[in-house]
């Protein structure tokens, strides 16, 4: 069976390019249900896009890549498409924007989008083969053969993998001469040895704004403590920066002078433990188990210039080296995947392939943590679905 153009893959992506591509488009995906990840993201509101996305949210080996998607489809251009379905949504922090009701709403409206543009769909199909001739794509799936003359993968990347996430968009590329560069979990927790564990662990569930840096690169958000080592915003954030054996800093009291506060409060009433002044600070089961940690005893009037300085330094230039991270498991995009120099940035087209695309997480575009890797999703759904619409015209 011959279709104008096959894409793989019925996540976001997919389902953006599906409904702009043109009539006669079928889409392909081994799950039950399209737009797996739409549904749990954002705790099940995904969140959509981010009022603020532009590339200067991104990683990539080539940063000036995704500008052309984002500038000709942007926050705003989805931002209306959620309007005109009447799907209502609300800003949370840093211009992250999540539905009011389900992320299914979302799910719900590309669907439409896509049967408007009469696209089809057809789901739990394993596609075993691809191959390329002159009369274009030819695909070996479990229901038989079909053929296209257009074939965008947006079947993402390795993460998550329990959802069906694997390396099949990179098999795909290495195939047909692309490169494909370093892929690493990103936007994941990151977990630590015995010496920082033994802290962590009675502190899980404590939550509290913080700065964490590493190296250049910071990101002020909250910051979670798990029984296996540290997570929440702050720190998915600076995972996808992060590479083994180098370490982070952590600022626990971002905005506040740490030794001014202690001695202010050493001054306000000196007989008061250390401890005690640090829970005016921190949580309090952080601020107990940091003065344990530390040794921190006696009373502040006891506590001279100096030690008051090593704990301000301790409690805002936390540093840790972390161990790893929890893995494709919990991290909820690929950093890396299919080299940018392959593809034309403006319609997502193989300049070694002519009527190949990759679109979505599978490309080396990394947003940050908020809503930013949704509106790549859209964005370069929308520049290869134009893309190939015009080439048909």
């Amino acid at each position: 069976m011959h279709h104008p153009t096959i894409i793989l893959g019925a996540g976001a992506a997919g389902l953006m390019a599906a409904a702009h591509a043109g009539p006669g488009t079928l889409v392909i995906d081994h799950a039950k249900a399209p737009g797996e990840k739409i549904r749990i993201s954002g705790g099940g509101r995904c969140n959509f896009t981010n009022l603020y996305a532009g590339p200067e949210n991104f990683l990539s080996e080539n940063p000036h890549f995704c500008k052309s998607a984002l500038a000709r489809y942007t926050q705003w251009d989805f931002i209306d498409l959620v309007g005109r379905h009447g799907i209502p949504w609300h800003e949370k922090v840093l211009g992250q924007l999540f539905c009011d009701t389900s992320a299914k709403d979302v799910i719900a409206m590309l669907l439409a989008e896509m049967r408007r543009a009469g696209a089809e769909m057809r789901l739990q199909a394993e596609v075993q083969e691809v191959a390329h001739g002159p009369e274009g794509f030819t695909l070996t799936t479990g229901a038989g053969v079909l053929t296209c003359d257009s074939l965008v993968i947006a079947t993402g990347g390795k993460s998550i993998p329990k959802m069906g996430a694997s390396g099949f968009a990179y098999r795909v590329a290495e195939q047909f001469g692309h490169r494909v560069t370093e892929t690493r979990p990103a936007l994941v927790p990151l977990t630590f040895g015995p010496d920082v564990l033994s802290l962590t662990k009675p502190l899980a569930g404590v939550s509290l704004p913080a700065r964490v840096a590493c190296g250049a690169t910071s990101f002020e958000e909250a910051l979670l403590f798990t029984h296996r080592g540290l997570s929440g915003p702050a720190i998915l954030q600076i995972s996808s920066y992060w590479r083994e054996t180098k370490p982070i800093s952590v600022d626990l009291l971002p905005g506040t002078d740490a030794l001014a506060a202690l001695k202010e409060a050493r001054r306000a009433n000196g007989r008061r433990a250390v401890g005690t002044a640090l829970a005016e600070l921190l949580p309090t089961r952080l601020a107990a188990g940091w003065a344990e940690a530390q040794g921190l005893t006696g009373q502040l009037a006891n506590t001279p210039d100096a030690r008051l300085a090593e704990v301000a330094r301790g409690l805002q230039d936390w540093q840790l080296t972390p161990a790893g991270t929890e893995g494709y498991r919990t991290a909820e995009v690929t950093l890396g995947g299919v080299a940018t120099d392959g593809l034309d940035s403006r319609t997502m087209e193989s300049k070694r392939v002519p009527g190949l695309y990759f679109i979505g997480e599978g490309v080396d575009v990394t947003g940050w943590l908020g809503g930013y890797n949704f509106q790549w999703a859209w964005s370069s759904g929308w520049a290869a679905g134009t893309a190939i619409a015009a080439k048909r015209a």
